[in-house]
């Protein structure tokens, strides 16, 4: 599945609380996930199909139920992608922190007035 429907999938509020619930709490089925949530059922199992078309959620049939249960893969290949960029902010930060050290320590080494 492309980063953009991960990215995409990822975008609803709801359909993040939805990965919460199955990280948190294991494998689900549709009716147990729809009761924590203030929407339609039908509301709920569009939210899973969007994950499930985007390879975050997988889904088993079990009689008449449909249980759900996390995906992890795309997240990883999605943490990859963000990898470089979280390296970049982390030295911006040491930078600035290093600039702010500097300054701490000019102004401490200076006289009183």
């Amino acid at each position: 599945m492309s980063a953009d429907h991960v990215f995409t999938a990822l975008a609803s509020p709801a359909r993040r609380e939805l990965l919460r619930l199955l990280l948190d709490e294991g494998a689900q089925p549709a009716g147990r996930l729809a009761e924590r949530f203030d929407m339609s059922r039908p509301s709920v199992s569009e939210h899973l199909k969007v994950l499930r078309d985007a390879g975050l959620v997988a889904e088993t049939r079990r009689g008449r139920e449909r249980h759900y249960r996390l995906e992890a893969g795309p997240l990883m290949e999605i943490r990859d992608w963000l990898t470089p960029y979280e390296r970049f902010w982390r030295e911006r930060l040491t930078a600035l922190t290093d600039l702010l050290d500097e300054m701490d320590d000019d102004h401490d080494a200076r006289p009183d007035r």
